[in-house]
Formats: C-alpha cells, sequence, structure tokens
C-alpha cells in the first residue's frame, strides 16, 4: 500500500476531477469559440467553470483567467506588474521564502534594470507586516508575496501587507501567491487590497497544466500570450476543457468539505506532532506551521536523502523540500539561518485529505527504520 505525503509537490486527482476530464476529451470535445452545437456546449461548461473557480478565489467571472498552472500565473502576474508600471518606479518588494517561480521572476527583471528587496523571514520562518513595510518606497511599483510558504507551512500576513502598500503607495500592485493557500485559508483577495492572485489546480486534486489567475477589475495588464484572443484578450490559445472542467469539479468538491477536510489534516498533523516527539527526543521542527498541512522537521544525523531511500523502500513518500528545488539547498531555510546539517537532515511531510493515521503510523515506522540505521 502507498503512503503518499509529499501533497504539497502535488497531489492525486479527485475521481470527480478525472471524470470531468474525461467527459470533455470524449463528448463534449468541441472548441468553446466555434459556432456550432458542439462549439455552444463547451462554451458553457467554459462559463460554468469560471464562475466555479471565480466564487473560491473570491473574485467574479470576469476577474478570472485561466493558465497553464501556479507559474504561468504567477510569472505573468510579476512580469505583467512590473512592465506596466515600470514609468511609475522600478522597486519591488518580496520575500526571501517565495517559490522558485517568483524569485527567479524577480532575477529576471533585476537582470533589466529593476531593483528587488527580498525581506528576510524570522528564525522560525515568519516574514513580519513591518518588515515588508519598512522595504515599502517611493518608487516601489510591486510586492509579491505568498500566503502560505511551500516549504514550512508559514502563514504570511497579506491582509497588513496590502494595507501598508495601499497607505504607502496607491498605484503599486499587490501580488499574492496562494498556490498553497486554496482550501487550506479562505482566499479574499478583496479584502487583503490584493490585486492579483495565482493558483494552481494540481495541488487540490485537480490534473497537472491548469490553474488561474485572478485579476482585479481595474488592473488590466498587457497580454502575455497573444493569438486568438480567448480569455477575453489577456491569454490567447485554445481553452484546455478538460483541465479546465476537471479544475472546477475540484473546486466545488473541496469547497463543500473544506472545513471537514481542515480538521481532518489538522488531527493528522497533532497525531504525527505527538507521536514523533514521544519516538524522537532530537527532533528539531522547522517553522510553526501556521496551517496543518505542511510539517517540516529535522532528525540530526539523519541525511534526508538517505532518510528518502529507506521510507521509499516502505513506500512512504515525502520530500526533502520544495519539488522545484530538487536536488538543492532548500534556500527557505537557509533564509531562517539554519545550519547546514540541520538542512540536509530536514523532511517535509504535507498531507491531504486523502490521507490517513494508517499513513501516518507508516511513516513513523519508516523514520523509525533510518534513525536505527543512520545513528547507530
Amino acid at each position: 500500500m502507498i503512503h503518499y505525503l509529499d501533497n504539497a509537490a502535488t497531489s492525486r486527482v479527485l475521481p470527480a476531477a478525472a471524470e470531468a476530464a474525461v467527459h470533455m476529451m470524449r463528448e463534449e470535445f468541441g472548441n468553446p469559440s466555434s459556432l456550432h452545437k458542439m462549439g455552444i456546449e463547451a462554451a458553457r461548461v467554459l462559463k460554468d467553470s469560471r464562475e466555479a473557480v471565480a466564487a473560491v478565489l473570491g473574485g467574479t467571472a470576469a476577474e478570472t483567467y485561466f493558465t497553464s498552472g501556479g507559474t504561468e500565473s504567477i510569472n505573468t502576474a510579476i512580469f505583467g506588474a512590473a512592465r506596466k508600471n515600470r514609468h511609475a518606479g522600478r522597486h519591488i518588494v518580496t520575500t526571501a521564502i517565495e517559490h522558485a517561480a517568483t524569485l527567479n521572476a524577480c532575477r529576471r527583471l533585476e537582470s533589466e534594470g529593476f531593483e528587488v528587496t527580498y525581506v528576510q523571514p524570522t528564525a522560525d520562518g515568519h516574514i513580519l507586516a513591518e518588515d515588508m513595510e519598512n522595504a515599502m518606497r517611493e518608487d516601489t511599483i510591486l510586492v509579491s508575496c505568498m500566503l502560505v510558504n511551500n516549504e514550512v507551512g508559514t502563514v504570511l500576513p497579506v491582509a497588513e501587507i496590502g494595507r501598508a502598500l495601499k497607505r504607502k503607495n496607491p498605484s503599486a500592485l499587490f501580488h499574492v501567491d496562494a498556490v498553497q493557500g486554496l482550501f487550506r485559508l479562505p482566499l479574499t483577495p478583496k479584502k487583503w487590497n490584493c490585486d492579483l492572485l495565482s493558483v494552481s489546480g494540481h495541488k487540490i486534486g485537480a490534473p497537472k497544466g491548469i490553474g488561474a489567475l485572478y485579476m482585479k477589475r481595474d488592473v488590466r495588464l498587457a497580454p502575455y500570450i497573444v493569438g486568438g484572443g480567448q480569455e477575453s484578450g489577456f491569454r490567447s490559445g485554445t481553452e484546455p476543457m478538460p483541465q479546465i472542467a476537471a479544475f472546477a469539479a475540484a473546486c466545488r468538491e473541496r469547497a463543500a468539505q473544506m472545513t471537514e477536510d481542515v480538521a481532518h489534516v489538522a488531527m493528522l498533523k497533532d497525531y504525527l506532532t505527538e507521536q514523533v516527539n514521544a519516538k524522537f527526543d532530537f527532533v528539531q521542527w522547522n517553522g510553526q506551521g501556521d496551517v496543518p498541512h505542511v510539517v517540516n522537521l529535522s532528525l540530526p544525523g539523519c541525511k534526508s536523502e538517505v532518510m528518502l531511500r529507506v521510507l521509499e523502500s516502505k513506500d512512504v513518500f515525502v520530500s526533502a523540500g520544495s519539488a522545484c528545488s530538487k536536488g538543492k539547498e532548500s534556500p527557505v531555510l537557509r533564509a531562517m539561518g539554519l545550519d547546514k546539517k540541520r538542512i540536509d537532515s530536514a523532511l517535509r511531510i504535507s498531507f491531504a485529505p486523502f490521507n490517513t493515521k494508517e499513513d501516518v503510523d507508516a511513516l513513523l515506522e519508516g523514520l523509525e527504520a533510518g534513525v536505527r540505521m543512520l545513528r547507530r
């Protein structure tokens, strides 16, 4: 039996999402731009799907644009915002614990003459609103930060950051990467003074290759991909209806079960924490994990790359950090000031609603085997 505990990297496709995708591939496979009956039916599904996704993003259908995933949404938001406002300034504020999609987009903008301030986290992985505000300047045109950190599960104070930005520079744009926050926390971009918000489908039970970008109605970025004018002219290309319908199906199911799902995952985290503390008195917890679906810990003396192989031999799958930082030292843990030995023994466990206590027990059994082997 497989015990998959790497859901911050990707998650299992929900049956309802898979069924929706297959239906669109085999039955209602028309192009939404076509004027015949098949196209009109596909356009209806597109409309319904957009409304379903918009509802969970906290915006309207007119403010919701489909993309190929979180990375495209983030890139579109950051490059679009920077180039839209470059006449007003060239300063950007972000954090040192962002996803690679944000960090690498900012580095590219630096090569184009923009200046980027990377706000550092506290030792427990938090970003302080006052540090973000202190980094803002009169020539700041964009602030971009995540809602939930993908490695240690800390929640950023996006409402406070948004208020500070609009108070200091009302014309600057605020982008929130909510990829790890979707269905872990309510998304309320309007309350956050958020102009742009990015999400991904495959983290919540939709297939890979689909995401969305919320763009506030009065914000209009230049098209990132041009062509036939789909997505209200903002992102051209025939809409991938199987992925879109699946994303909407996943959103509907997860929205209906969100309260129960969060409580279930919190129970699993509490159980894991209690058992790990009891079995391994030398454990080091990395970050406070404000949301329960991401847990990061280090077992000194147990290199994570070796521990991963031990766990894999028992069909238990976790991560040593972000899947997008494969083979590299975690920039998040490094930014938190952790020493190299602690970083090298770090493991990220990330839950989904389908996980059970049996999965945690299998993980604990694997960790005990690894500790016996590596700490002799």
